[in-house]
Parts: C-alpha cells; structure tokens; sequence
C-alpha cells in the first residue's frame, strides 16, 4: 500500500507493519498505548515505564546505532522532523520504510495519531485515543490568562516562539505568546526586560531551572510571575495529553 507521511514523504508497504521502531519519544508512548508491538525506542522514550524498560534503546533522538536498529529488522520506523536530524533519517531510509510527523499543532497531533492507527491496523483504538486527549484538553481550554513567555533553556535564556506545538498549546490554554519569532530563538536580558511578560513559564524539561534563575527572573522581570510547569504537558503530543494537567 502507498504511504504518505506528514512530511509529504511517500513510499510503499506490502503488509501492515509488526515491528515498530520509534525515534520520538512522545510517539512512543502513543504506540504502546494503541498496542503496537514496538521493538526498538530513544533513551528519551520513558513513558510507559512499566513497558518501556523492556524494549531495547537504538540510542538518542539525534544520535542513531544503526548497527542496533539493522539487528532488529523494523518493518517501520516512525520519527519526527523536529527531534531527528535528517542526515540519520536519510540514511536510515535508505534501507527501511521511514515515517516522519510533522507537528507544531493539536491538529497536526491528531493528524498523526489517525495515520498512524490506519497504517499499523489499531484505527479504533487511535479514534479513542484522540477522543480521550480531546476530552482531557476541553478542560483546560482558555482556562489560562495574561501574557507569557515559556522558557526552555538558561544561559543563555532560550524560549518557544511561534510555528512550535509549545506555543500553540499555550494559546490553547489562554496564554498570549509574547515571543514574535519562529522557533527557539535566544533571548538577551535587555529582550526579556522589553518583552515584559506577566508571567514567565519554566519548562520542566529539557533544562533543569534552579532557584538562582528563578532569583535572577525575579530581578529582572520582578511585576512578573515566574511559574514552574510540566514541560510533558506543554511539548509531548500524542496519547500524553490525555494524562497532563495544566
């Protein structure tokens, strides 16, 4: 069968896929939540703990064992433009069926989760899924207020601009992005001071936010609210967003 990923991205499938490869953490769980057998995963793929242990690493999301991901024999391997890098990709593609997501959007999530489920035959348990992550996320929609800068990284102080599935879950939420650029742009003291948010958000991961940057934004933006959130809720798409809380 003709397959077109999210990248646009075509190749062709003789069966439905029984041996899974996920490079994309958030996939990963997604997959086993649907019941895909999936055999090989990132060290970054942690969620179901109870399940993923069992499954062997192939490496990180930006550094592949290609040795490791051969010995396996996938008959599909799912990864995603933005946590891969391409030249792993191409390669890998070069001797596997390669799926790529493409997701800075809820719709592009859902997107996702709905071709995954037709192409690895779990179509009724991806239509639950999605249903379940729309009922969770009904919650909290507009539930949120003021406007806000998401920070993801420190020294030097990195944020999530526009076109990022961060920054549409935040307006999701009710919070106005104040970052103007695309992307992850790097942000100077004298850009926050200008900025001037009325609330600062600390991502969870990937940076491990102590005090002193909490003590540091306090001195820099102090009519500011600095709050720590779940970086999971904010940045994992996929069947997570059925369990976060906002």
């Amino acid at each position: 069968m003709k397959i077109v990923d999210q990248m646009g991205r075509e190749f062709h499938l003789k069966d439905t896929p029984q041996r899974v490869i996920s490079l994309v953490p958030s996939i990963t769980e997604y997959l086993i939540d649907i019941g895909v057998e999936v055999v090989g995963r990132t060290k970054f793929c942690i969620h179901p703990s109870d399940k993923v242990s069992t499954i062997k690493v192939i490496g990180g999301t930006k550094n592949f064992c290609f040795d490791v991901i051969k010995e396996l024999q996938p008959d599909l391997i799912i990864g995603n433009k933005e946590e891969n890098f391409e030249a792993g990709i191409n390669q890998l593609a070069e001797n596997h069926p390669v799926w790529m997501s493409d997701i800075s959007t809820l719709e592009d999530s859902f997107d996702m989760m709905t071709r995954l489920g037709q192409i690895l035959n779990r179509k009724q348990a991806a239509e639950n899924e999605v249903l379940q992550v729309s009922e969770n996320l009904s919650k909290y929609k507009n539930a949120k207020n003021g406007k806000a800068v998401y920070l993801i990284w420190a020294n030097p102080w990195m944020a999530a601009g526009q076109g990022t599935f961060i920054s549409n879950l935040l307006s999701y939420v009710g919070y106005g992005n104040t970052i103007t650029k695309e992307r992850y742009p790097v942000l100077t003291k004298e850009v926050l001071t200008q900025i001037n948010p009325d609330k600062v958000l600390l991502s969870s991961e990937p940076f491990p936010f102590k005090s002193k940057h909490v003590d540091e934004l306090k001195s820099l933006l102090p009519n500011a609210e600095i709050l720590p959130v779940n970086g999971e809720a904010y940045s994992w798409y996929g069947s997570r967003l059925s369990k976060v809380v906002f």
